[in-house]
């Protein structure tokens, strides 16, 4: 069995789950891991003698990026691992949400093996922008909860995260 890791990482918080993955995956009786940092096209290059692939992305407006979504269509026959950073997170209903958004994306010959996700930190741009939400409507809740959660993802992916991505894929490629 050979695995192919690729992610697209805006901020390296999808890069450290990749990294995770890459750990749990290295040394495998049978497995060979081509780790690949790019959703690019250095991943389409690796793609042809991987069995399966490992796809991270982080989310961007509730999908993945381009290059990540260009990437997944080329993985028809592919058995496929989805694992992804959002900024907003805590809810599982809301990365399920993401991760089927992300697979629709999948040729129809592919299999999807399932996901994962968990929160990553955001870059100190976003909270300057919530705050100056906050500024033009002063006392408002929704963007008060934004700015909250901007603090609170700050603190992820942490090991926990890690090891729950690097867990649910191992369970998913049946490793467990």
């Amino acid at each position: 069995m050979q695995y192919l890791i690729a992610t697209s990482s805006k901020t390296g918080n999808t890069r450290q789950l990749a990294d995770a993955l890459a750990a749990a995956l290295a040394g495998r009786e049978g497995a060979t891991c081509v780790y690949n940092g790019s959703a690019g096209p250095e991943a389409a290059a690796a793609l042809p003698q991987a069995d399966t692939a490992l796809v991270g992305f982080w989310c961007d407006k509730g999908t993945c990026p381009p290059d990540t979504a260009e990437l997944l269509a080329q993985l028809g026959g592919k058995r496929v691992f989805l694992f992804g950073t959002a900024g907003f997170g805590g809810a599982p209903e809301y990365f399920d949400r993401i991760l089927d958004t992300v697979r629709a994306q999948l040729p129809a010959s592919a299999v999807y093996l399932g996901g994962a996700m968990c929160q990553g930190k955001m870059t100190p741009n976003v909270r300057t922008r919530y705050e100056a939400m906050l500024a033009e409507k002063p006392g408002d809740a929704r963007i008060q909860a934004m700015i909250d959660n901007f603090d609170a993802a700050l603190a992820h992916p942490d090991a926990r995260d890690l090891a729950a991505v690097a867990t649910a894929a191992q369970a998913a490629l049946g490793l467990c």
